[in-house]
């Protein structure tokens, strides 16, 4: 720390208990109260520097005083400033510092220490130092500001500017290249290293290893400072220009060191340790820091968003503070991860275990700008489904993670069927190329929900659509007990119409096959040929094993169907005497079984027609595939055993 050393004469001051005495060969004439310190001194020395106090010594001498006691109870720094100034006026040597400077200059201008009662009076000293040395360098600078937080010191700073012109002077060296100033010069490969390696400073080896400071090098400086001083710190950096990023990481990081809620997780604390401040301290400080970060997207990490989101709904800071943390992170919940949505409920009433409220507010809020901006056009579910991965677009990333929320909060037993699906449908249908994740919710939530009604059940399966369930879920589906009659059937009928429709695509490119063959053979050379015709044969078997495959499985299909049909018209029976024809054509109608029944049929006919001309070309072969469809099929078997979709 730069110093400034004044006075030439031997310290002749000497403290004995609260009393500081005056060693000279002259007897103290005056004795000056400060705080709970007496001070033994001479009146000459005082009243030739500071206009106060000679004032006051005259005031004294007017009462006829004998024992003259001045009581200087408003001085700025207290009585350990009047014992620098005392020094001073005794010309008793002593040292300017950051550290002292500022309540140096307070005290000098209160005591009225000009050049009109001495020449190089106490003020002009430290307005030179404090102008010419403190300024100028990063640490003095911010030295001398975390003396102006002191509350008797504050109004003098203040009424002097000093405060301003340190703040003024750090936001200039924050916005500069930190290698432009402070001691010694950091010179990156220059001629000022020493062979070794260490930093040269005329010349002389400082022993010092040159550093590659990044943007964030002052954020641990400034955290030192008070949340006002640090607030009007962060507003001059803004009007400097320095970049919101840099503004937004050096508020992350402030936080961080004070709020100790931010992290789930024990972890070490940044910079010393410190005792964290009193809660309300900490509710100020959270909205302050909420006041003052950007609301840009990208700025902070939508972790530590969600951090403050926590810590502000534990202090019950104020709603408008929360409802902010909520549009911040709603602008970027694309970024979320499931463990960031999981929190818990703070609320009084305790409905619930997690805080459903607060993940619909943000949901609403993304969509409204995803709706807003245009949005990014999802991937066609036929698209997907070739694929074989979801889009990686936000909305589609967001609708990901809000069923896997649901998938998670399902089990708690007081949520309520409004709530849950209130959140299920914030996410649009455009957003979830494939359902198999909201299915998985559903048949959660309807297992910890034994107890719905029918109407209910089937109120909650209308969330999704069985044309966007995949194969796997499709088969899960249509053996689930827990879901209702009407949903098993629309299940199986779009995996049997689904697979009929695959079953056409394969027969379609099959002869596309086989009229490339013809093409290629009639183009090439005789060995040419043998090895074209030979790949296209390969080709066309194992095309043939999967249309095999998939002709099975569609005859399961329609044999449970069937055996459905029977369970349904004997139901009606018992109900209605003999109307259960009458109830399985309504379903029939509703469905739409009847027209695809015809379609599904000419789709059969052409498949035995294609099948016999196929049939004279690869009879060897089909013997082979007939043992392959069999061990096919026990895996299938086995596969559908295996398979769960109950979290």
């Amino acid at each position: 720390m730069a110093c400034m050393k004044l006075g030439s004469k031997a310290d002749a001051f000497q403290k004995q208990g609260q009393a500081w005495f005056c060693t000279t060969s002259l007897p103290s004439d005056i004795v000056v109260e400060v705080e709970d310190m007496a001070f033994h001194l001479h009146k000459f020395p005082l009243l030739s520097r500071s206009g106060v106090m000679e004032k006051l010594i005259a005031d004294a001498s007017e009462k006829g005083d004998t024992d003259c006691t001045i009581n200087l109870k408003d001085i700025p720094g207290g009585a350990k400033t009047f014992e620098l100034v005392a020094k001073f006026c005794y010309g008793v040597k002593h040292e300017i510092t950051a550290s002292n400077v500022v309540n140096l200059r307070c005290a000098a201008e209160h005591l009225e220490m000009t050049e009109q009662y001495g020449e190089d009076n106490l003020i002009s000293q430290t307005e030179i130092f404090f102008n010419q040395v403190v300024l100028k360098n990063w640490k003095d600078s911010l030295k001398s500001l975390q003396t102006c937080a002191d509350e008797k010191i504050i109004p003098h700073a203040e009424t002097l500017n000093i405060t301003k012109r340190c703040i003024e002077s750090l936001a200039v060296k924050a916005s500069t290249d930190p290698n432009l100033f402070g001691w010694p010069m950091v010179d990156h490969g220059g001629p000022m290293q020493s062979p070794g390696g260490s930093l040269l400073w005329n010349g002389i080896s400082t022993g010092a290893r040159p550093l590659n400071l990044s943007s964030d090098w002052w954020f641990d400086d400034v955290s030192s400072l008070t949340l006002p001083l640090y607030k009007r710190l962060v507003l001059a950096m803004e009007a400097r220009g320095i970049k919101q990023e840099i503004i937004a990481g050096s508020l992350e990081y402030y936080a961080k060191k004070y709020l100790p809620g931010l992290s789930r997780r024990k972890s070490a604390q940044m910079g010393a340790a410190i005792d964290p401040p009193p809660e309300e301290d900490q509710k100020i400080l959270l909205e302050e820091i909420d006041r003052l970060l950007p609301m840009q997207k990208g700025l902070v990490s939508t972790k530590f968003l969600f951090g403050l989101l926590r810590t502000a709904l534990i202090l019950r800071a104020d709603p408008s503070c929360v409802l902010n943390l909520e549009k911040r992170i709603g602008m970027q919940l694309d970024q979320a991860t499931l463990e960031d949505l999981l929190m818990p409920s703070f609320s009084y009433s305790m409905e619930t275990l997690y805080n459903i409220e607060c993940v619909l507010r943000m949901v609403e809020h993304f969509m409204a700008i995803d709706q807003a901006t245009g949005g990014a056009s999802p991937c066609s579910i036929e698209d997907e489904r070739l694929l074989g991965s979801p889009s990686l677009t936000p909305v589609t990333m967001v609708a990901k993670l809000i069923d896997g929320f649901l998938a998670e909060v399902a089990t708690d037993v007081n949520l309520k069927l409004p709530k849950f699906m209130s959140l299920a449908e914030a996410v649009p249908e455009y957003a979830r190329p494939m359902d198999d994740g909201l299915y998985r919710a559903i048949d959660i939530y309807l297992k910890s929900h034994p107890w719905l009604a029918e109407s209910d059940k089937e109120q909650l399966c209308r969330l999704m659509d069985c044309q966007k369930l995949s194969l796997e879920a499709c088969t899960h589906a249509a053996q689930n007990e827990r879901l209702p009659l009407r949903i098993i059937v629309q299940v199986l009928f779009f995996e049997q119409l689904q697979l009929r429709t695959s079953i056409a695509g394969c027969f379609l490119v099959s002869d596309n096959l086989a009229d490339g063959s013809r093409q290629f053979r009639s183009g090439l050379g005789a060995a040419s040929q043998d090895g074209g015709w030979n790949t296209a044969v390969r080709e066309n078997q194992v095309l043939k094993v999967g249309m095999d495959s998939m002709r099975m499985r569609v005859s399961e299909l329609e044999k449970e169907c069937s055996d459905m049909k029977q369970e349904i018209e004997k139901l009606g029976r018992v109900k209605g005497g003999g109307g259960g024809g009458g109830a399985w054509s309504s379903v029939s109608k509703k469905f739409g079984f009847k027209l695809k029944s015809q379609m599904c049929s000419a789709q059969e006919g052409s498949v035995s027609k294609q099948d016999n001309n196929n049939n004279n070309n690869n009879n060897n072969n089909n013997n082979n595939a007939s043992g392959k469809l069999v061990k096919s099929r026990g895996k299938e078997q086995k596969h559908k055993k295996d398979l769960s979709w109950e979290g």
